[in-house]
């Protein structure tokens, strides 16, 4: 299947009228419950896609999933599992099902994976051991419902191809559950999740939530209006030591740069940008007038929540525009302060000369 995004004038006729508020741009969405169209009435909200829409308008909680990172050698597997269970202090939790206990439970397994990695001839001397996933929920979420979800999720998602193991830790105050998921399948193939996969296994994940009375949603960034990814967490790392990483200091520099030659360079993704965020925003409020048009109070209530959610949507901001916010205000800061230094020394000069007279 292309992994192609469709070109703007084929949006309208491509894809479902629903899906496109959460669509993932590399990849269509499959046909998910909520993307199934009344077939008496094409254009209707079917009871899922209200619900979905209920959910995002309502902003239930938005559900994690992560890859950490890849273990590449024996000692590298073995360290990433005594780390996720506390060096055996936390039980795990294989694809079978069977519980490991203590530093000894886990030896059997390592060893195991560290045999077939050993007979695995295809992978590459940097090719990945395992693939090692996190699975969160914000504060205050049930644990057991989150482990459950996450038991679930794995099952769904790898236990016919895949080994794995699972361990929840409960000293963050976001439950979470750690999946280090073997990268060699017993189909031969290896483990290579891309982007939309990994929105594929938020949906799933959060689906489970559900079915466990748990509120969850995972909806893509720009369905909240927001455009701007989130940092590395080497960035963050970064920042918070005081440290200006060079990503930061590159655009500055970019964007001092316009300022002073006076000029700006175009930048047609961030004209796609904005039209994509003008379309959801318009999608949501089509949504929001067939609501309007229905004679059910709990429809009208549904579309003035639609329509607050669409209002309170940031404004539509890349990072050069932040930067651009920034220097602005920067600029703003030193003329204020300029302005209060003359106004001072005038005002000094003025009783000095009363005092003169």
């Amino acid at each position: 299947m292309s992994r192609r995004s469709p070109r703007p004038t084929d949006l309208a006729s491509e894809l479902p009228p629903i899906s496109y508020v959460w669509e993932t741009p590399n990849q269509r969405p499959q046909r998910a419950e909520w993307d199934i169209p009344d077939p008496t009435a094409p254009g209707r909200l079917t009871p899922a896609m209200r619900a979905k829409l209920e959910r995002i308008v309502r902003r239930a909680p938005e559900v994690m999933v992560k890859i950490t990172g890849r273990t590449k050698s024996v000692a590298h597997l073995k360290s990433h599992l005594a780390y996720i269970t506390r060096n055996g202090e936390l039980d795990a939790e294989t694809e079978q099902g069977a519980t490991l206990a203590g530093r000894s439970g886990l030896k059997d397994l390592q060893q195991r994976w560290e045999d077939d990695a050993g007979l695995d001839d295809k992978r590459r001397r940097d090719g990945s051991l395992s693939i090692n996933i996190i699975l969160s929920m914000p504060a205050g979420t049930d644990a057991v419902a989150v482990k459950d979800a996450a038991r679930a999720f794995a099952i769904e998602t790898f236990g016919y191809n895949h080994d794995y193991v699972f361990v929840q830790h409960l000293d963050d105050k976001h439950p979470h559950v750690h999946l280090t998921v073997r990268s060699l399948g017993q189909n031969g193939k290896r483990l290579n999740p891309r982007k939309v996969d990994l929105q594929a296994w938020r949906e799933r994940f959060a689906g489970e939530l559900r079915l466990r009375g748990i509120a969850a949603e995972a909806t893509p960034r720009r369905t909240r209006g927001r455009v701007r990814k989130a940092d590395r967490g080497a960035v963050l790392a970064l920042r918070k030591r005081k440290i200006t990483p060079d990503v930061d200091r590159l655009a500055r520099k970019e964007v001092l740069s316009e300022v002073r030659s006076g000029r700006t360079a175009k930048r047609p993704w961030e004209e796609q940008i904005k039209s994509r965020q003008d379309a959801i925003r318009q999608r949501y409020l089509d949504h929001a007038a067939e609501l309007q048009r229905s004679g059910a109070a709990g429809d009208h209530d549904l579309a003035r929540q639609i329509q607050r959610f669409v209002n309170d949507m940031p404004a539509v901001g890349t990072r050069r525009h932040a930067l651009m916010n920034e220097l602005s205000e920067l600029a703003s800061s030193r003329r204020r302060d300029a302005k209060q230094d003359i106004d001072a020394q005038r005002h000094d000069k003025t009783r000095g000369d009363e005092r003169t007279r």
